[in-house]
């Protein structure tokens, strides 16, 4: 708490799980930082009822090192997992690395009154639309995806992967340098955070269509290719293979 107070926050603390949720629907938070051991209510669950109502940043702080309670936290829609012990510099950075992103316009906006603020990966004065193929259209101003006209939810951490793919179209991208632009210099170790996201970008992506826009490439990362192109270059030139996975839940359970 005094880590979040000395970077300037107003905090409010909640003696449970279910106090949590009741706290965080009552006052809306900007950040929420929650421990997975909670009485009354676990902490991924807390996570998931916060996540239906809210778009906040939440980050995960535990002892629990077990790598399937991060997996699962961030499936239910946490943006970061700290392991503890931690030191105060470390959580600020990672606070700071998410409040970097741009949040999504407030429901009570309308459409297009939130004001556009350029992603890291994108300059401000390349077009704000990418043409992805197969009906995906990427519309950075609005942080909003369409495929075929239909909006696709995301959420915020899913859409930052799409763009920096989008915007690195036919070119793999290392897990490395997606954690370096999407999080921070200080989460460059976590590439699970990136297999994670992808995994769960994907699955939404197939609810809308059969394309397959985002490759794995084992044990480098990913790209991103346009579906309507022959897939038959990558950056460095030479010939190579793609195999496409249709089971997400075969994929997750790779070890890249």
């Amino acid at each position: 708490m005094e880590t979040l107070e000395g970077a300037g926050f107003r905090v409010t603390s909640a003696r449970d799980g279910r106090a949590a949720v009741d706290v965080a629907a009552a006052d809306p938070p900007d950040l929420v930082t929650l421990d997975l051991t909670l009485p009354h209510m676990d902490g991924i669950e807390v996570c998931r009822r916060i996540r239906e109502t809210s778009d906040c940043y939440i980050v995960i702080v535990s002892a629990r090192s077990d790598e399937v309670d991060k997996l699962i936290g961030l499936e239910v829609g946490a943006d970061d997992f700290v392991l503890k012990p931690f030191s105060p510099r470390e959580l600020r950075a990672r606070v700071a690395a998410l409040f970097r992103r741009p949040r999504s316009a407030m429901g009570g906006e309308e459409a297009g009154s939130a004001p556009h603020v350029p992603s890291p990966s994108r300059p401000a004065d390349e077009p704000t639309t990418i043409s992805c193929g197969a009906g995906l259209v990427i519309n950075s101003a609005r942080r909003e995806v369409q495929i075929d006209g239909t909006i696709v939810e995301l959420t915020r951490i899913e859409y930052d992967v799409l763009e920096y793919l989008a915007t690195h179209l036919s070119r793999v991208c290392t897990r490395e340098e997606m954690v370096l632009s999407i999080w921070s210099s200080a989460l460059t170790h976590d590439h699970h955070l990136v297999d994670v996201h992808v995994a769960n970008l994907r699955g939404k992506l197939r609810r809308h269509s059969d394309a397959t826009w985002i490759h794995t490439i084992r044990g480098i990362g990913y790209r991103m290719d346009r579906e309507d192109q022959p897939q038959d270059r990558r950056a460095g030139g030479g010939p190579y293979l793609v195999a496409r996975i249709d089971s997400e839940d075969w994929a997750r359970g790779l070890d890249f």
